[in-house]
């Protein structure tokens, strides 16, 4: 199976290349599976309804999230009634929606995705994201080979943990949240494809797909400046996994990086 996950998609420019450049990737790597992050897609903080149906209709599998997937005014309903659009798992119990989807390809290739979010400078009063996933994973179908997990996290450091404790147990542990690309791309010896940041996806003509002028008045004069997505030319930023869908172990992982014309 050929899996594209794509990094935190950010506002229009971000959805833009996304729309734009997917048809290409599917004709170039003969994608089987599209998982994509679209916790920053409406003007940078959360999803709405037109943005989510946009992306289905575009025949994306999956769409993940992380700490601003309840921005936006009808994010709880949306979770609720799409089950195609996740939020951390590790959210408390009774939180509207979930953070496990389990399906298949438009092939009938059966596979599943698992978003969890970390808990080091963001939110500690998550439950845990480590036995969030092993609880989870614990209910998997057995014809269940193929999982992608996407760790929505801050620290470089529990991302890279989620990793080696997945390792074996998933295809893949991919990294978001960031925004900026690691290139630290590998298969662990278990077999699970891994990558500390995916990266956004959006205009790195930015400060993480924010109008740079703006943070600067924030970051250096201290005013009290109101965010905006940064416009211009964008890039897409994802990976491209190669996993063997008999046994779920990942042959390969590959940065993909492609710009606006």
């Amino acid at each position: 199976m050929n899996l594209l996950f794509v990094g935190d998609v950010v506002g229009e420019a971000g959805r833009r290349v996304l729309l734009g450049r997917l048809p290409v990737l599917r004709e170039r790597f003969k994608l089987d599976a599209v998982v994509v992050n679209i916790e920053n897609a409406a003007g940078g903080f959360g999803v709405t309804d037109k943005i989510l149906r946009e992306c289905l209709a575009h025949k994306i599998d999956v769409l993940s999230s992380g700490n601003h997937i309840f921005d936006k005014r009808g994010a709880l309903d949306l979770v609720a009634q799409e089950p195609r659009l996740l939020r951390p798992h590790n959210y408390p119990a009774g939180t509207p929606g979930s953070g496990w989807y389990v399906g298949q390809t438009a092939q009938g290739e059966p596979f599943a995705v698992l978003n969890v979010m970390g808990t080091a400078f963001m939110h500690p009063t998550l439950d845990c994201p480590f036995t969030c996933a092993k609880t989870t994973l614990a209910t998997k179908p057995p014809h269940i080979k193929v999982v992608l997990v996407d760790c929505h996290a801050e620290a470089t450091s529990e991302k890279m943990a989620m990793g080696w404790f997945l390792d074996g147990l998933v295809s893949a542990v991919v990294g978001t949240h960031t925004h900026v690309p690691t290139a630290d791309e590998r298969v662990l010896p278990g077999g699970t494809a891994y990558i500390s940041d995916v990266g956004m996806t959006g205009c790195y003509d930015s400060v993480i797909g924010m109008n740079k002028d703006k943070v600067l008045r924030r970051m250096v004069q201290k005013l009290p400046e109101r965010l905006e997505v940064a416009e211009g030319p964008a890039t897409l930023c994802g990976v491209v996994i190669d996993i063997d869908g008999k046994t779920g172990r990942s042959r390969s992982i590959q940065r993909v990086s492609l710009r606006e014309d």
